[in-house]
């Protein structure tokens, strides 16, 4: 199975102009912690809620804060034509429930969570315990400090 036939296609995005503010109600809107953040149709980073209260909040930056200025630069994605069970077994390894995916374009297509992954034929298999195995381990890396472009979980 592709992750194209497991991932969502309908994603909600922020601006790197946009506020921190307006990135926070989109994602109590779509009840997620998450959201891409692209610029003309490519992906540049991601903003969490967790940026948003360790790198704005906690130093008291303002609602007003640009979400350029608090989101994750480096992006783990993968590509829609990749094989479902490799790319779940590297978000085990790397810890992630949620990933962008791009096509080979580098455009952003759609996101895979964790739950794309349980609904889809390969959770039936058995892999979603490897998946949520990896996930839970303690003291992963994390990558919030980096200032880096995109990259492939490859």
């Amino acid at each position: 199975m592709r992750v194209a036939e497991a991932m969502k296609r309908e994603v909600k995005l922020a601006r790197p102009d946009m506020t921190i503010e307006e990135a926070a109600r989109t994602m109590l809107q779509i009840d997620a912690g998450v959201l891409p953040v692209a610029e003309n149709e490519r992906l540049v980073g991601m903003i969490t809620d967790r940026d948003i209260a360790v790198r704005a909040v906690a130093h008291g930056k303002g609602p007003d804060t640009a979400v350029r200025d608090v989101m994750s630069c480096e992006v783990k994605y993968c590509f829609d034509d990749e094989d479902l069970e490799h790319v779940a077994r590297n978000m085990a390894n790397q810890q992630l429930r949620r990933l962008p995916v791009v096509n080979r374009e580098k455009r952003l297509v759609g996101i895979l969570s964790l739950s794309d992954v349980a609904i889809s034929q390969a959770a039936v298999r058995g892999m979603i315990g490897e998946v949520l195995q990896g996930i839970s381990k303690t003291g992963g890396d994390h990558s919030q400090t980096g200032q880096q472009g995109p990259e492939s979980l490859h």
